[in-house]
């Protein structure tokens, strides 16, 4: 603080607090010293400097939080001279005496007190947040010291510095000091004023430029003719455009996207979709071939790893590979993997990619309805995106992937358009090299990709099925199960479930039953389910029983499985009169039917129950003419036709049927319940009947000859023209079957029905106007078929 200044003092020391109010009791004035040092709490006589300001109390007050609130006025400047007991008092006392001002030089003061007004004039037009008040007052003090020490005051000077002032004993070298800085100050102050004027060169350049772009983009907003977008980056999207690979056509169209959207507004929605668009056509791979594997043996070898089984599958993609090695061409066909769910279909298409080194993609075509979903949107729509072929090869990244179609089958159709129309375009070779997706609108090469379909049946478009090459994938035997789950199934589920080692394991004979009793199905897919069942709960039995390892056996099987979901019991195979075993192939693989017949009083109606098709229906009606033909031959009454009616019915009546294979079936059923003669129970059948009494050939015997095994049938009766599909058939599968060729219907019925007189069944249909005949069926006609 400095003589003349007025000013409040903020003070919450208990010892100066206790210092003040002695002085002001006293009516004292007080001697205010800074400390070298402000984070000192109680400074000894060393921590304070030895010159300061006498000032008087103008007024003390009390403050809530304890602290005082001193007003002091400045008077003189003064010294310590002798301290006594500073440190040890309640108080701060010290002895001080009154520091005398020596003046040199009285013109040089004079000098130097005008050169300090004019420094003092610039410094205040310089610094607009100084504190000097109004200037003329100042210059109106007389006494030289006394306005040294108002300005020394108000400047923001280092405490160093003011307190250098306060102690200079020589007005001369007091008025030097505050010149010097003044000097210094103005100085900075004008380089500040430089720098800041640059910067603010530098910020209105910036700052006019950014209102002449908003002004255009307002007048853009207006015209909406000119360019929005950013210059930089439209170059940098036509730097890209002429970098990438282009096809001439991609290239000449994405440059006139390119110059409609540099005269468009930036906000508009065109504007938009013509980036979008321009993204889009250089996010596609245009020329970057993924490197192929021409290594058959190693795709032999992945082959076998990944899927036990299924040899005459893999040769035929072995043979597929091998012409496209040679010919560095995918020769213009297309795979299609057809057969029941869970035999490795869409695996096997990735096992197909692993083995040739192509990126895999897939997508499912199951329920698709819209055209839009193959060939794309056109840009008109809004949200409009390339189908999904294009989208896969956005997502391959290589213009060589492979593409799995899954569920061709199952592709739907409505007033969109019928997607599998848009696929012939796409997997046909003479076309699919400039493949026109609607959104991209330029051709496309489509000819490196490989695709392969998968579905469960043929029940596929005819044009698109004309363009592919059918590959059957069966189902699998009892013992390809086994091992199935035993190389794959059991080892993937003990890692999904965290098991280790020997914790979990099932043996064959347990295998077998599961397969048997609870999975009947042509995949591997709820063996699988079951197969995860069992290792969940072993993992459960060893957390809470603490047991250490799990072994499903044929013991312990039903306590972790469960109750079997299939029992074939004795009686099933009994023989029945009017119930035959047919044999049917699904989407889901083979199955049996049991065709019902049973004769009634009534008026000569045929009643067809259990869901029908019309095929079926039509089997009905060419098996019931070819025995009313026959009727005297097979010792029955042709009256009873018109006496009688016949109910045709197959059990599971919530599920359709339909096919012509069941006609065989349905023959021996009407002729069982016609003549009361049992059909034996240990034999399945499968064939068309023609009116000649011909059995004709049929399709999927694999799968019924599976499905008789699976249900404990050993006696199978197959078209005699079905003899050359029994190479396909595994060897063990026919070991196990009596295989037994048909060629008429007396062969059937010679080989279903039971030995015995037709008498008997003459009298035992005497209730419905049967005559009784001892003409045995086994007719010439059969034997000479035999």
């Amino acid at each position: 603080m400095f003589p003349g200044a007025v000013a409040p003092l903020f003070i919450k020391r208990d010892k100066s607090i206790a210092s003040l109010q002695a002085a002001a009791d006293k009516g004292e004035m007080v001697l205010l010293v800074t400390q070298k040092s402000a984070r000192m709490d109680n400074p000894a006589i060393s921590d304070v400097y030895s010159v300061g300001t006498l000032a008087s109390i103008v007024q003390i007050t009390r403050l809530p939080d304890g602290s005082v609130k001193a007003l002091v006025d400045g008077k003189k400047r003064a010294f310590i001279s002798q301290n006594y007991d500073f440190e040890g008092s309640s108080l701060f006392t010290a002895m001080c005496s009154e520091m005398e001002t020596v003046v040199e030089d009285e013109k040089e003061v004079e000098a130097l007190r005008r050169l300090l007004l004019t420094e003092l004039e610039q410094y205040v037009k310089i610094n607009k947040k100084n504190e000097l008040g109004n200037l003329s007052s100042i210059s109106q003090i007389k006494n030289t010291e006394r306005m040294l020490d108002i300005i020394s005051s108000h400047l923001l000077m280092s405490l160093e510095l003011k307190q250098e002032i306060l102690e200079a004993v020589s007005l001369n070298q007091r008025l030097e000091l505050v010149f010097s800085y003044l000097g210094v100050e103005i100085e900075v102050a004008h380089v500040q004023r430089r720098i800041w004027n640059r910067v603010k060169d530098d910020l209105e350049k910036q700052q006019k430029e950014y209102v002449l772009q908003m002004q255009r983009k307002a007048i853009d907003n207006e015209l909406g003719d000119l360019d929005g977008t950013s210059r930089n980056e439209l170059s940098e999207l036509e730097d890209k455009i002429n970098a990438a690979t282009l096809s001439p056509e991609a290239k000449e169209k994405a440059l006139s996207e390119l110059k409609k959207l540099r005269y468009m507004n930036t906000m508009s929605s065109e504007a938009t979709v013509i980036r979008n668009y321009l993204d889009w056509i250089l996010s596609l791979p245009w020329d970057k071939p993924t490197t192929l594997c021409k290594d058959l043996t190693k795709a032999h070898s992945i082959l076998n790893k990944e899927h036990y089984g299924l040899d005459k599958v893999k040769e035929k993609i072995l043979e597929f590979l091998a012409v496209q090695n040679r010919t560095e061409k995918t020769q213009g066909f297309v795979l299609c993997l057809v057969g029941p769910p869970g035999v490795g279909k869409t695996s096997l298409a990735e096992s197909i990619a692993n083995a040739t080194g192509r990126q895999f993609v897939r997508f499912s075509l199951g329920g698709i309805k819209d055209e839009a979903e193959i060939r794309g949107h056109r840009r008109t729509y809004i949200g409009a995106m390339p189908g999904r072929i294009i989208q896969g090869m956005k997502k391959a990244k290589t213009t060589n992937p492979l593409f799995a179609l899954d569920e061709l089958d199952k592709i739907g159709q409505d007033w969109r358009g019928d997607p599998s129309d848009a696929l012939l375009e796409v997997l046909d070779r003479s076309q699919n090299f400039d493949f026109k997706d609607h959104y991209l609108e330029v051709g496309y090469d489509l000819s490196n990709v490989m695709f392969v379909g998968t579905a469960n049946s043929i029940n596929i478009p005819p044009a698109l099925l004309d363009r592919m090459e059918i590959i059957w994938v069966s189902g699998y035997t009892e013992d390809e199960k086994v091992e199935i789950a035993k190389k794959h199934l059991i080892p993937r589920k003990k890692e999904e479930s965290g098991l280790k080692g020997k914790e979990f394991t099932i043996s064959d004979e347990a295998l077998r039953i599961i397969i048997r009793n609870y999975c009947k199905e042509a995949g591997v897919r709820n063996l699988e389910r079951e197969i995860a069942s069992l290792a969940r709960k072993a993992v459960k039995e060893m957390i809470l029983n603490g047991t250490k390892s799990v072994k499903i056996t044929r013991s312990n099987i039903a306590k972790y499985a469960g109750v079997p979901k299939f029992v074939n019991t004795d009686s099933e195979l009994d023989d029945k009169v009017g119930v035959t075993t047919g044999l049917a192939w699904t989407e889901m693989g083979g199955d049996i039917l049991y065709i019902e017949a049973l004769v009634l009083s009534g008026k000569g109606n045929v009643v067809c129950t259990g869901k029908l098709g019309e095929v079926m229906q039509e089997s009905v009606k060419a098996a019931l003419s070819f025995v009313k033909y026959k009727a005297t031959d097979y010792n029955i009454d042709p009256s009873v036709f018109e006496k009688s009616d016949i109910h045709i019915h197959v059990p599971e009546g919530a599920t359709p049927k339909d096919g012509p294979s069941a006609g065989v079936a349905m023959c021996a059923s009407m002729v069982s319940a016609l003549t009361g003669i049992p059909v034996r129970g240990d034999i399945a059948m499968t064939g068309e009947i023609s009116l000649r009494g011909k059995v004709l050939p049929i399709g999927g015997l694999k799968e019924k000859l599976l499905a008789a095994l699976r249900y404990g049938i050993k006696n199978v009766l197959i078209p005699f023209g079905n003899m050359k599909d029994l190479e396909e058939i595994p060897q063990n599968v026919k070991s196990e079957l009596n295989i037994i060729p048909i060629t008429t219907i007396s062969d059937v019925l010679e080989n279903s029905l039971k030995k015995r007189d037709l008498t008997e069944s003459g009298n035992a249909r005497n209730s419905v106007g049967h005559k009784s005949r001892k003409k045995p069926i086994n007719t010439p006609d059969s034997a000479a078929a035999r």
